[in-house]
């Protein structure tokens, strides 16, 4: 029973730094302007978190499995209390990724208008991909050097 209250503490842990996470990647979306490598790093830290989490998760029903104890081991006062704290923060935890979610959306749609705003003009470009300038001359002469 010991293993799974510390299993438990270990699951709760997580979930507060997935919290902290969660909160660094909300203040950096709500900035005017979004840093493309800060979010990358905040990203790889809640997909480690996840990852984690679900691993915790997966040995906390293999241990209720050998025990023959569920959720929310209403009989366990220590295991119950953790629980109680978990599924808590599980909820707010969800609530506050689909909230970055709707933020991330805006972003993506906000920079899919500024594409499309220069899209137009890019193919009004004096060079070709390639960086040299492109046949058809503005002043109708061409100039070598």
């Amino acid at each position: 029973m010991e293993k799974l209250v510390k299993l438990l503490e270990q699951l709760l842990f997580n979930m507060r730094e997935l919290d902290i996470v969660l909160s660094d990647e909300q203040l950096l979306l709500c900035a005017g302007h979004v840093d493309g490598p800060a979010l990358q790093v905040i990203t790889d830290k809640k997909g480690s978190l996840l990852s984690t989490i679900q691993h915790l998760d997966k040995i906390r029903l293999q241990g209720e499995s050998v025990l023959r104890v569920k959720a929310p081991y209403s009989n366990h006062a220590t295991l119950e209390q953790t629980w109680q704290q978990i599924t808590a923060l599980s909820e707010s935890l969800r609530d506050r990724n689909q909230h970055n979610g709707l933020l991330l959306g805006y972003h993506l749609d906000h920079n899919e208008e500024a594409l499309a705003v220069l899209k137009p003009r890019h193919a009004q470009s004096l060079y070709g991909p390639d960086g040299q300038s492109r046949s058809n001359s503005i002043s109708g002469r061409r100039i070598s050097i």
